[in-house]
Formats: C-alpha cells, structure tokens, sequence
C-alpha cells in the first residue's frame, strides 16, 4: 500500500486491430522494463475490449499501444472508450507511425501522450512515467496524496 510513489508502475504494451509489426513494441517493452516499470506485454492483435479485460484484471497504471498500420484515429479512442466502459480512468501512451497532423487528434480524443518513430529511450518512459502521474491524480484525489 503505502504512498503512489512506493508503488511499481504497472504498464500494459500491446497491439491493438491487426498490426503485426512486433518489433518496436518489443523494443519500447525492454526499455520500459530496465526503468524499473513492470511490464504486461499483451501481444499482437488485440481488440479494445481485450486489451480493456486486461487492463483490469492486470491491475494496470498506463496502457501503451503501438500503432503502425494507420488506424490510429479509430483504434486508440476504441481503447479508451472500452476502459472507460468498464470505470476504467487509465491513461493511454500512442507510440508508432502517428503524422504530426494527427497528434491533436488523439490527444483530443484522451490519449495522453503520443510518441513518434525516432523518439529516444528517456522520452519513452517520461511519457510513461507522465501518464501514470496522470492517472494517479485521477485516482488520488480522495486519497490525500
């Protein structure tokens, strides 16, 4: 229990529709994992309401998708419509092959962060690292943290 800060940042990194590049994903799991994140890695060809299953049941702080086949502005608003469904308030990390015209799109539609192709290690767990922040001060506003 203890404050959020003692707490291991749980993060799920998957592929969401039928992408099947699994390279980056890998990559992002790896540098994610030697930051001191834990990582779920959820595998290739989810749906929202999979990846929503196991954000729940993995008890997840930050949901990272990798987008590579241009279905960026359907599936990532999926995700969250199904974790929000199911009372889930967890940030999502869109990481791939985003155009920069379609950034604010997403951020609109409630991703958190957006990374793109080229991003470095450190830029990849401080976009994780600022969404779980995220995420606990949606959870912590009646916990007095």
């Amino acid at each position: 229990m203890g404050t959020d800060h003692s707490r291991i940042v749980r993060v799920l990194v998957t592929k969401v529709g039928l992408d099947g590049h699994d390279r980056g994903v890998k990559v992002v799991a790896r540098i994610l994992r030697d930051a001191g994140f834990e990582v779920i890695y959820g595998g290739l060809r989810q749906t929202p309401q999979t990846i929503a299953e196991t954000t729940l049941q993995e008890d997840v702080d930050v949901v990272g998708l990798s987008m590579h086949s241009g279905g960026h502005l359907t599936l990532a608003p999926a995700v969250i419509g199904a974790l929000r469904s199911r009372g889930l308030e967890v940030p999502v990390v869109v990481g791939g092959i985003v155009p920069e015209r379609d950034r604010a799109l997403l951020l609109e539609a409630g991703v958190a962060e957006v990374l793109t192709p080229g991003a470095s290690g450190e830029a990849v767990v401080a976009a994780v690292a600022r969404a779980a922040a995220l995420g606990a001060g949606a959870e912590g506003a009646s916990s007095g943290s």
